[in-house]
């Protein structure tokens, strides 16, 4: 028989139970947590809940948060880690949790997302990848969801990355492409693309993926007349690019606390990106006239080193660009170069003919550029292109237009997807007469290298595996 007295000692007892648990929950949510860590966190969540870009959200965080040296190396792996690697690490969580990881809470997604990439894709030993993913979801969630956490992560490390892969990827035998996209964290559709870009071959797409699935080291541009390459790699302790002369590799720290960044003597800009606009400048069109102009402008690294190199041989470009806020942004970039900044459509600017040349960097997918906007390759969807291919035809046929005879039309897009490349220009040269395509490699390549191992031509196709640049194409034309 339970006597009042027994009641009341079970009420006091269960009182003070629910102490030490709210005792235990004000401790670890008053723990200090990794603020590497947490600024991953946080960045990760603004790219799933507000569409975020990474890499132009990390670096603010960090500054805001004067998170430097070995800490912000850290944060810097986790967070483009993580966001590379998502389709792969979602299906690890999903067969962890023996649920869809879209069903899962999206806070507590975040931090298991984080926990799994340090578990399965870095040194960092397995007590610590767990722990520290608990304490972050408890401080935030308390008791229940981090021990959902905490038992999701210890399933995830019972086996490493292969042992996952060969569990959850397609058969290589029944599915090559399915086989290698997952392997190396992309969607089966762009390893597809880029299967058919690379001429079937399955040795090259393997390698086109690996180095895609790689975090690559930042590419600055020495802007011609302000500073030279070697000057650039002096001051910064980088190294001289092996193919555009105005190309500086900064294998590690902000860019953005260089002097010669911040002072608009350079500029962070891949080195495909660079090969671009100084093929342009290259091509033969006779007798300069000096009128040159770039066709879709933002966000302006191209137009300033154009803006750069005209300023030396006594030019002036024109640039155009459809947003009043990104033209805004070109305007600082290309501050005190020879350079028009205007705001209209493409399609539609206003512009008398007579270019000497026109640089058409067309609007495209982006899938020549996802190792270094790591979330882009889970956003992209292939229904997106179509669009696109629209408004690439558009705009090379206005360029077209804009050049004089004797001119060169440079065309370029940060993606090799053939439907945005060669098929775009086979489509306009079919419908628009007194065009010759011009070979493209000995633009691209100068004196620097040999023209002949940048492909078959005329056009030009980089890649991260071949040049350890983005995926560049690019194509010119001359008006007869």
């Amino acid at each position: 028989m339970t006597t009042s007295g027994d009641r009341r000692g079970g009420r006091r007892d269960s009182g003070r139970r629910e102490d030490r648990r709210g005792d235990a929950e004000r401790k670890y949510r008053d723990k200090d947590i990794d603020p590497a860590r947490i600024v991953a966190r946080d960045v990760l969540r603004a790219v799933r809940e507000r569409d975020a870009y990474a890499n132009l959200l990390l670096p603010k965080l960090l500054r805001e948060r004067k998170i430097s040296g070995r800490d912000a190396g850290l944060a810097t792996e986790l967070t483009y880690g993580t966001a590379r690697s998502m389709g792969f690490l979602d299906a690890v969580i999903s067969a962890a949790a023996g649920r869809p990881a879209a069903e899962i809470d999206g806070p507590l997604l975040d931090v298991l997302r984080l926990g799994a990439y340090q578990l399965l894709r870095t040194r960092i030993g397995s007590h610590a990848a767990v722990s520290t993913s608990v304490d972050i979801a408890r401080s935030e969630n308390g008791m229940g969801p981090s021990g959902f956490v905490n038992a999701v992560l210890r399933k995830v490390s019972q086996r490493d990355e292969q042992l996952w892969i060969d569990e959850l990827a397609p058969s290589m035998m029944d599915d090559r492409i399915g086989n290698l996209a997952f392997t190396y964290a992309h969607p089966r559709w762009i390893g597809e693309v880029f299967y058919e870009a690379l001429d079937r071959s399955t040795g090259e797409l393997q390698a086109a993926l690996a180095a895609d699935d790689e975090r690559p080291i930042v590419h600055l541009v020495a802007r011609p007349g302000q500073i030279t390459a070697e000057e650039l790699a002096l001051i910064s302790g980088g190294e001289e690019g092996r193919y555009s002369p105005y190309c500086v590799y900064l294998p590690e720290g902000d860019p953005g606390q260089l002097d010669a960044v911040r002072e608009g003597f350079a500029g962070v800009q891949d080195e495909g990106s660079q090969l671009v606009a100084i093929a342009l400048t290259r091509a033969d069109v006779g007798a300069d006239t000096g009128r040159w102009l770039d066709l879709c402008a933002g966000p302006g690294g191209k137009a300033a080193l154009l803006g750069s190199l005209a300023d030396v041989e006594g030019a002036h470009v024109d640039a155009v660009e459809i947003s009043d806020h990104r033209a805004k942004l070109i305007e600082k970039v290309v501050d005190g170069l020879p350079v028009d900044v205007r705001v209209a459509d493409g399609r539609a600017s206003g512009l008398e003919p007579g270019f000497d040349r026109v640089l058409v960097d067309a609007p495209c997918s982006g899938l020549g550029s996802l190792r270094r906007r790591p979330e882009a390759r889970w956003r992209r969807r292939p229904e997106d292109v179509p669009a696109l291919v629209e408004l690439q035809k558009q705009l090379l046929a206005e360029a077209l237009r804009l050049v004089r005879p004797g001119g060169v039309v440079v065309y370029s897009t940060c993606s090799p997807h053939r439907a945005e490349t060669v098929e775009v220009v086979d489509a306009v040269l079919s419908e628009v007469s007194g065009i010759t395509r011009v070979d493209a490699r000995p633009l691209v390549a100068g004196d620097v290298f040999d023209a002949d191992s940048l492909g078959p031509g005329p056009h030009v196709q980089l890649w991260p595996h071949r040049q350890d640049t983005d995926a560049m194409f690019l194509a010119a034309l001359r008006k007869d």
